[in-house]
C-alpha cells in the first residue's frame, strides 16, 4: 500500500449560511427558489418554528429556541443550544446512513430574531468551528416596508447590521427607494447589496462567500466620511488614527468595549496598522461580543492609508468609544459621529 494511502483522510468542512430578514421581507420564496435548482437538493434547511416556513424539503430540520445564558446575562451573548445540538444530529445521522447525504446547510431565521446568538454560537463552538465553514449572512430587505421596518423594529436593524450580504426584494412592486438606500448605507454601507429580482443565481447569493471587506468600495469610502439617515437609537462612529496603536492595546480597547457593550455594539470594522506589525494591514470585524481573527493584508486596498474604524452602535457616542481607546492606545484618534 502506497504511503499516501496510510494518510488520514481530511473531511472537507461544511459550508454554512445565516439566512435572515424582517418578517414579511420573503425568505421563505427565496428558500423555494434555491431548493428547487436540482444542485441544492444535498442542502440541509435549519428554521426556528415547523409552521413558519412552508417548504418540501428532506432535508428540513425545525428547533425551538434553547439557549444557554452566560453571566453576563446579555441576550446577544448567548449559546444557542438548539442550533449546536441540530447541527451535531444531522452530521451523526448523515454520517451512519439514517438520512440522506447533504453538504452544504442554511440556518432561516425567524422574521423577528436578532441573529447574533447564532453568529456567536458558530463563532464560539469548539465543534462546531472543527465541521462548519461560516460563508455569510444573507440579509432579505424588502423594497416596499423596509424602512418602516427599519425605523420601528431594532431586530430589523441588527440583521442589516450583521449582513455580509443584503438582498432587496419586491423592486418589482417598488424600485429601491433614496432613503431606504441611505439607510442601509449608515447602517451597513459595506455589504454586498443585490436587488431582487435579478440577473443574480440565488444559488450564488446564498452560499458564494462574500468577498473580503476590504475590497468592498463602500466599506473604504465609510470608514472615511459615513453619511446617511439612522433609526433615532442608532449611530455611526467613525475613528480615524494618526498614529498605530500596538495589537495589545487595540485588543484590550475593542475587547473591553465588546464586554460592557456588546448588545448594543451592532457592528465594527476597520482597517489597521499596528505598530508591532507595521509590514500588514489588518481587517477588523466584530459583531456584538463576537471579535473575530483579523484578515491581514500585505499593503494597503486604497490611497488612503490611515488607519480607521467604523463603529455602528445602538446609544453608544462617540465620546464614550475615544475614552476606552484613549485609555489604552494612547495615539491621536479624531471621531465623528452621524
Amino acid at each position: 500500500m502506497s504511503q499516501g494511502n496510510n494518510q488520514p483522510r481530511v473531511l472537507a468542512k461544511i459550508p454554512v449560511t445565516v439566512l435572515t430578514g424582517f418578517l414579511g421581507s420573503g425568505k421563505t420564496t427565496l428558500l423555494r427558489t434555491v431548493l428547487a435548482s436540482p444542485e441544492m437538493a444535498d442542502t440541509a434547511v435549519i428554521i426556528n418554528e415547523a409552521g413558519e416556513v412552508g417548504l418540501d424539503h428532506l432535508l428540513l430540520e425545525a428547533v425551538e429556541e434553547q439557549v444557554l445564558e452566560l453571566p453576563s446575562g446579555c441576550l446577544c451573548c448567548v449559546r444557542r443550544l438548539d442550533i449546536v445540538t441540530t447541527i451535531r444530529g444531522l452530521i451523526e445521522r448523515r454520517d451512519r446512513g439514517a438520512i440522506r447525504g447533504f453538504s452544504r446547510i442554511v440556518i432561516e431565521t425567524s422574521g423577528l430574531a436578532d441573529p447574533a446568538p447564532i453568529l456567536y454560537t458558530l463563532a464560539v463552538d469548539p465543534t462546531l468551528g472543527h465541521v462548519l465553514s461560516f460563508t455569510a449572512v444573507v440579509t432579505l430587505v424588502d423594497a416596499v416596508a423596509g424602512y418602516t421596518s427599519l425605523q420601528r423594529h431594532p431586530e430589523a436593524v441588527s440583521q442589516v447590521a450583521v449582513a455580509d450580504r443584503i438582498l432587496i426584494t419586491k423592486i418589482d412592486l417598488s424600485p429601491l427607494a433614496g432613503d431606504l438606500a441611505a439607510m442601509l448605507d449608515g447602517l451597513n454601507g459595506w455589504a454586498e447589496r443585490i436587488e431582487l429580482p435579478g440577473p443574480s443565481e440565488p444559488v450564488e447569493m446564498l452560499f458564494t462567500k462574500a468577498p473580503p471587506v476590504a475590497n468592498r468600495r463602500r466599506f473604504i469610502a465609510q470608514a472615511v466620511a459615513p453619511d446617511a439617515a439612522h433609526t433615532a437609537a442608532i449611530h455611526t462612529v467613525s475613528l480615524v488614527l494618526a498614529e498605530p496603536p500596538t495589537r495589545f492595546a487595540f485588543a484590550r480597547a475593542l475587547g473591553g468595549l465588546a464586554a460592557d457593550r456588546g448588545a448594543d455594539l451592532l457592528r465594527a470594522k476597520g482597517l489597521l496598522c499596528f505598530a508591532d506589525r507595521p509590514d500588514h494591514v489588518a481587517v477588523i470585524h466584530a459583531v456584538q461580543h463576537t471579535i473575530y481573527r483579523p484578515e491581514w493584508l500585505a499593503r494597503w486596498p486604497d490611497d488612503d492609508a490611515r488607519s480607521r474604524l467604523v463603529f455602528i452602535t445602538r446609544d453608544i457616542g462617540a465620546d464614550d468609544i475615544l475614552r476606552r481607546f484613549a485609555a489604552f492606545a494612547p495615539v491621536p484618534w479624531t471621531a465623528a459621529t452621524i
